[in-house]
């Protein structure tokens, strides 16, 4: 697994610990279930520091052109081979959709997914041990120096991106391979990708890729956004038809407590669920 590097914040574990057992308990919730799970938020003074990105004058974000994927998971096979992503575990997986065409038959629609890099990270408030940050760009990051696998991140997480490494007990995401842009490369996951469907880069350069790509797609009128009631402010958009709008296939992208798992590719999960995942 590939640990990108992140800065000392300071934290010390045992005392932020010994707060933080009601704030990262995983009480049951007081508010709107469409919401975010606040109950297992620390107080702001414990993560405000954390949610700050470095002044490096980027903002990195993902488009994802739906209607391009083909379902071939070149970007979660590339993903695994660069950061040792063991079986059964996925930091990115295409959802598969399946639905009846007006014209008879079925068809097929493909969705990478990975983290979505909110600007107001769920997964940060909830960490108890300090290790949930921004890192450049304003990517979400852990610090591998300090998580303790507590999980708190993973069940405040509104859309299953993160999971507990069965052998280090620690807790594991997309990092926008960080490692990777400090070298001057872009992600595996799009530089791999044979039909174009996904571009990353920096939102705050307005000739970059992506920016460029995200300005023609809202000009279509086709980018919408995963589950926008939870208020994360994802860094992520998704480009839809009209026919097939987001809310046909939102219900399979795992939830909070959740992560990417191996039925999501199983013959019994292939026709259409209802309620999501079970």
């Amino acid at each position: 697994m590939t640990n990108p590097s992140s800065p000392d914040h300071g934290v010390d574990r045992r005392a932020f610990l010994a707060g933080s057992i009601v704030g990262g308990a995983a009480l049951p919730s007081q508010q709107d279930p469409q919401g975010p799970r606040a109950d297992l938020f620390l107080p702001e003074e414990q993560w405000r520091d954390r949610m700050r990105a470095p002044d490096d004058g980027k903002r990195y974000g993902w488009v994802v052109d739906v209607r391009r994927c083909f379902g071939c998971h070149g970007c979660e096979v590339a993903c695994k081979s660069e950061n040792d992503v063991p079986l059964g575990n996925y930091i990115r997986q295409t959802i598969y959709h399946d639905y009846e065409k007006e014209s008879g038959g079925m068809a097929r629609i493909m969705v990478p997914m990975a983290c979505q890099h909110c600007e107001d990270a769920p997964c940060i408030k909830a960490c108890p041990c300090g290790s949930m940050h921004k890192g450049a760009g304003g990517s979400v990051q852990v610090n591998y120096d300090t998580c303790s696998g507590h999980a708190a991140c993973r069940d405040a997480c509104p859309y299953g991106a993160i999971y507990i490494d069965p052998v280090a007990n620690q807790a594991v995401k997309c990092h926008n391979c960080t490692h990777r842009l400090d070298a001057g490369l872009e992600p595996p996951c799009s530089s791999t990708c044979p039909s174009e469907a996904l571009y990353f880069g920096d939102l705050a350069d307005p000739d970059s890729k992506v920016s460029r790509m995200k300005r023609k797609l809202e000009d279509e009128g086709v980018l919408e956004q995963l589950r926008p009631e939870k208020g994360t402010q994802p860094r992520a958009w998704y480009a839809v038809d009209a026919d097939r709008p987001m809310r046909e296939w939102e219900p399979k992208v795992p939830r909070e407590g959740q992560s990417y798992a191996n039925d999501a590719y199983s013959v019994y999960q292939w026709k259409e669920k209802e309620h999501g995942h079970d």
